[in-house]
């Protein structure tokens, strides 16, 4: 399993998925800017855009490290950025990532948006890289992320306690999903239809 920086689209899709560069930076500190509703349960929120620059140069140099594939989520139409996701807990040896790290600007919460992302992440790892298992978490109390992570067939494995420290100091427990690759094209034909749906 080679994990390398690599484009993802969906023809006519909504969004397509880009190697996070610094030059996102500024499209993804408006997109984002400092609402709540896009960072409360992340590791990290931004409040200046050279704190938004200091995350990304962060995602690079775990992604250097072979760790991590961070991607800007690409707005089709307008070409700018609108959020982040990536492919994290990389282990080539066992064929298994985590995708993580996503958020989307408030306006494009609750749109296709989501779907598309999900189902090119998950058709890379899994048809492109060889995946095995793809595994998501979220912070327990976020029901949105959840809800959005069991709507795809995702399978619920357990809440890591305490397991990471968030910006304000608050101290989440993490609820974890995961699909194998004998699930994933049931959990395809989920994605193909939330996204005919939308």
């Amino acid at each position: 399993m080679h994990v390398v920086p690599v484009t993802l689209e969906i023809p006519g899709g909504m969004v397509r998925l880009e190697p996070l560069q610094l030059t996102h930076a500024v499209d993804l500190f408006e997109a984002g800017g400092d609402d709540p509703r896009v960072w409360r349960y992340l590791a990290a929120w931004p409040h200046t855009i050279e704190e938004m620059q200091a995350v990304i140069a962060g995602a690079l140099e775990v992604q250097h490290a072979g760790r991590e594939l961070p991607f800007a989520v690409i707005d089709a139409a307008s070409g700018r950025a609108i959020g982040s996701t990536r492919y994290e807990e990389i282990l080539p040896k066992h064929r298994s990532l985590e995708i993580g790290w996503t958020w989307y600007g408030v306006p494009w919460q609750g749109t296709v948006c989501n779907a598309q992302c999900k189902f090119m992440l998950f058709r890379h790892a899994f048809e492109s890289l060889g995946a095995v298992r793809v595994q998501l978490k979220a912070d327990t109390r976020n029901e949105r992320s959840r809800r959005a992570i069991e709507r795809i067939g995702a399978v619920f494995e357990g809440v890591l306690r305490k397991n990471r420290i968030l910006p304000d100091g608050y101290v989440r427990d993490s609820a974890y999903y995961s699909v194998i690759a004998e699930e994933w094209p049931a959990v395809r034909s989920r994605l193909e239809r939330l996204m005919a749906a939308a």
